[in-house]
């Protein structure tokens, strides 16, 4: 992830109301490691597996929006801010205008055109990931606890194939075999994918919001579920087999939602 391509998942953070509750909860479950940055930076939390950076994580304040908590999904930009404009000129809508973070890069924070949010990462001198799950060259890299896999589920699928291809650059996606029910686009068409885009007009529940979700890499998906509601937190989707390997959707302790995956494309 040192050179990702404009359009690549790069890096996620938690926004929550309990940084203390969150970095025990993940470091208990992935055995994350958290360090705070100082008052400059508001106290950012950067997760760590092995030494390595995986996450980041944010503490709500009294001027914070109000929202759930909630992982963000940032996608790589050459330039934060005329991806921004793009984006207002697309659909979408600019949520957290794009503001320099130090040295480190420019972020931002959009709203898609059916309202998912999805974050923008400038590369300075931190360009994301230091690690993830993603196959690469068919051997698995640092997989449990890690960043596995970015997918968006959103009731406008071929609304939102258009603007991230005309936002962010995606011109390399693959459409999967369409079966009743089920449309997926990966946002790579060759290994490694990286993430995808699931249409969930009949999977969604009504009133639920389109939105972005990470998967965390799980050797033993079951054994992290039941740790999940060890350590506070619920089940949403039961650990099941599927055709790219044994999943769940859970949420950790303060409501933030995340899934757990064995394998990717």
């Amino acid at each position: 992830m040192t050179h990702p391509k404009a359009g690549d998942p790069v890096w996620v953070d938690l926004y929550t109301a309990d940084p203390d509750r969150s970095i025990a909860f993940y470091g208990e479950l992935f055995g994350w490691t958290a360090e705070r940055a100082g008052e400059e930076f508001g106290g950012y939390i950067t997760f760590s597996k092995n030494g390595k950076d995986v996450a980041g994580g944010m503490g709500k304040t009294p001027d914070s929006p109000e929202g759930p908590d909630q992982w963000t999904v940032y996608l790589s930009s050459p330039d934060a801010r005329a991806t921004a404009d793009a984006a207002a000129a697309h659909g979408g809508t600019i949520v957290v205008p794009p503001m320099d973070v130090g040295d480190i890069g420019v972020m931002a924070v959009l709203g898609d055109p059916d309202g998912a949010g999805i974050g923008i990462w400038q590369a300075g001198t931190f360009s994301g990931f230091e690690t993830t799950a993603i196959v690469d060259g068919g051997t698995w890299r640092d997989h449990d606890g890690a960043p596995s896999w970015f997918e968006l589920h959103t009731r406008r699928y071929d609304t939102a194939l258009e603007f991230y291809r005309d936002v962010f650059g995606w011109n390399d996606t693959m459409a999967m075999p369409e079966q009743p029910g089920f449309r997926y686009t990966t946002i790579h068409s060759t290994s490694p994918m990286l993430g995808g885009v699931m249409d969930a007009s009949e999977t969604l529940p009504e009133g639920a919001p389109a939105g972005w979700t990470v998967y965390f890499g799980a050797d033993d998906v079951d054994k992290a579920v039941a740790k999940v509601v060890e350590l506070g937190g619920t089940i949403l989707v039961p650990a099941q087999d599927t055709p790219y390997g044994r999943m769940a959707s859970v949420a950790d302790a303060t409501g933030a939602r995340f899934s757990l995956g064995g394998n990717v494309l």
